[in-house]
């Protein structure tokens, strides 16, 4: 069996415990055994092979570990916009309670919003900033007049 062969089944099976656990990173390392594949079908050695593999490999998953610490935790979807499509969206608020909090009906239900920040509690309209559990945490839409 040729080199470039068992290069290219370690990269399926390993999109395939990709595709079974969920995590990015174990596609990152099958990029990195494709790189080797190509490599062997260049003709380049199995010492090199497997340095194109560890190095294509280790650059793509510390690529995609650098993206997902700038844009923040994977974990912490509750500020990602594509995890919450109610991120953004806009709430009207009749009342609101001592403790900072209101009852609100939002997408035909009701929800507890939350008023982040020392903005004054008055009626208005607000923004979904993040969702924390069943909880809206909200800022005035129009920080100057909510």
């Amino acid at each position: 069996m040729e080199i470039s062969t068992v290069w290219w089944l370690l990269t399926g099976l390993a999109v395939v415990a990709e595709l079974l656990t969920g995590t990015l990173y174990l596609l990152m390392v099958a990029i990195g055994m494709a790189a080797a594949a190509i490599a062997a079908h260049l003709g380049a050695g199995e010492v090199v092979q497997i340095l194109v593999a560890a190095v294509v490999g280790a650059g793509t998953v510390l690529a995609c570990y650098m993206r997902q610490k700038r844009r923040g935790s994977l974990l912490s979807g509750e500020r990602d916009q594509d995890m919450h499509l109610d991120i953004g969206e806009h709430i009207h608020v009749e009342q609101w309670d001592a403790d900072r909090t209101a009852q609100v009906r939002y997408r035909g239900a009701p929800w507890t919003a939350a008023l982040l920040g020392q903005h004054p509690a008055l009626a208005g309209t607000y923004r979904v900033v993040r969702l924390e559990g069943n909880r809206l945490l909200v800022e005035p839409a129009n920080p100057a007049t909510p």
